[in-house]
């Protein structure tokens, strides 16, 4: 099997060993790496106990015209070649799939992407999978599927012999618990402005900007974020563990990645690296943090590039890369964070410590673009602590009570989209916007003003109506009241505070 962005591309691996002058040939629009094989898989054989003879040996990967990458190929053309020198029937390979890499002595070594070969060997109608023992958690995550875990070729050999034994490891795992919490709310001090602006984001996944001098609290705002996130369910567990498998990013002997992903790339980072891409397509970081989050520290420091291409999936949740041969669709369904200064050296307006001109201000903030920061739901202020406040301050609320009340918040949203293929509020559509939050007279007519005051685009204006959806769902509110809508159009109004011609 071969991976094609995060999905595998069933591969049959056929061989023949026909009277001839001596040769080892492979064909099947392969890769370096592939081509490497038969030079690891002669000497894996050797080593193994097993005789060459000196015969034409051909080996075929179908389908001809998809090229093949990895290293997963060694073990597969092994078997192949085995089963054609008639040391085993080939009726024992049928509804089998095999993947895994050769070391020169015959050990078999594991592979990634490992979790979506199980996946296509289910939705093929295979049922046995042979892996090196080491990935052997990975794939026993999938039900429907056998999953075998073999440590050398000459095992696996005697597997197939006699394939009705049984070769299931124990695989020793340290307990892991889904609601251990890494980074705590708790260890913040004051700053309740940014702390309500994060409870609000994860409890209805809301893109959040958090902009303030340095040091004030932004990053640790945004990697305390993932701890207030309700917990995965099976399904998003298995979508995230096959993005990290195909990416090479799974522990070994880890079965399936049970917290939400914290991406944070540097701002040097390429916009192929942070939005995937190459000849044959990569998961990037916006794929990497898919049902987790992403942020963005130093937000005017990414290029343009990089900034502008997070727009379209910031909307659609996921991302499309063609290519002449094929079309890949990579998820992106995250939750969004990013911290930025108010100025280059970040004490702006404080002119004591600030000495950036106008124009050098409206510049940096001009970094960030217009349709980028409509796709923001919350900016909020982060800012400088007073001495006695951060002193006198008594140890805030924990991350696993503010969870609890994101929790129950979450419940309500799984409620009203129980039969919608959408989970947050922030998921819905316009259409959907005008039939599940309906606002009474007072609360039309405060929208009707606050639309006509600050110029609000469509976008903005159904933006704003989630926003106030999570803060009723937070407060168990069937219905969304002014309050909550105040509070919604406050977070969006900063951002013609930072951006507004008249402030600068």
């Amino acid at each position: 099997m071969t991976i094609y962005g995060i999905d595998g591309i069933l591969v049959t691996v056929e061989a023949d060993i026909s009277d001839g002058l001596p040769s080892f040939d492979m064909v099947g629009v392969l890769a370096s790496e592939v081509k490497e094989a038969k030079e690891r898989v002669r000497t894996a054989l050797k080593n193994s106990g097993f005789h060459l003879p000196p015969k034409r040996i051909t080996v075929n990967l179908s389908p001809a015209d998809l090229r093949k990458s990895g290293s997963g190929f060694d073990f597969p053309i092994a078997i192949a070649i085995l089963c054609a020198l008639g040391l085993f029937p080939a009726e024992n390979l049928k509804k089998c799939m095999l993947c895994g890499e050769l070391s020169l002595d015959g050990r078999l070594c594991p592979v990634s992407g490992v979790l979506p070969a199980v996946f296509t060997a289910r939705e093929k109608g295979l049922s046995l999978m042979a892996v090196p023992v080491e990935n052997l958690p990975e794939a026993q995550a999938v039900e429907g599927v056998q999953a075998v875990g073999l440590r050398t070729l000459k095992e696996a050999a005697e597997w197939m012999m006699h394939p009705e034994q049984s070769w299931r490891q124990p695989i020793i795992q340290a307990a892991l618990s889904e609601g251990e919490i890494e980074w705590d709310f708790c260890d913040i001090a004051g700053q309740t402005a940014v702390r309500r602006a994060a409870e609000i984001a994860a409890a209805g996944m809301h893109n959040l900007l958090c902009v303030g001098p340095p040091g004030t609290g932004k990053t640790m705002v945004a990697k305390r974020l993932p701890g207030i996130l309700p917990l995965m369910d099976q399904e998003e567990m298995l979508e995230v563990t096959k993005i990290y498998s195909v990416c090479g990013l799974l522990d070994s002997g880890r079965s399936l990645i049970r917290k939400r992903p914290f991406r944070s790339p540097h701002h040097t980072i390429s916009t192929a690296a942070l939005t995937g891409g190459g000849s044959i397509p990569k998961p990037g970081e916006i794929t990497l943090a898919h049902r987790g989050v992403l942020f963005l520290d130093e937000l005017p420091e990414f290029s343009r590039t990089a900034l502008e291409s997070l727009r379209q999936p910031l909307e659609d949740r996921e991302l499309t890369i063609s290519r002449v041969r094929r079309v890949c669709h990579f998820p992106a369904d995250f939750l969004f964070c990013a911290a930025m200064n108010p100025c280059k050296c970040g004490y702006y307006p404080d002119r004591s410590q600030c000495f950036c001109s106008e124009g050098s201000v409206r510049k940096y903030r001009n970094r960030i673009s217009r349709p980028l920061l409509d796709r923001l739901d919350l900016l909020v202020e982060v800012p400088k602590l007073v001495y006695e406040d951060w002193r006198t301050e008594k140890e805030g609320e924990t991350s696993a009570s503010i969870r609890s009340r994101v929790e129950a918040a979450c419940r309500l949203q799984q409620i009203r989209f129980q039969n919608l293929p959408i989970r947050f509020n922030s998921q819905m559509s316009g259409k959907q916007v005008r039939e599940l939050c309906p606002l009474g007279r007072e609360e039309e007519a405060f929208m009707k003003q606050s639309f006509e005051i600050m110029g609000m685009s469509p976008r903005q204006y159904d933006r704003i109506i989630k926003v106030a959806r999570t803060i009723a769902d937070l407060e168990g509110e069937d219905q969304i009241r002014e309050e909550h809508l105040s509070e919604a159009v406050f977070y969006r109004s900063m951002t013609e505070k930072y951006w507004g011609v008249a402030e600068l």
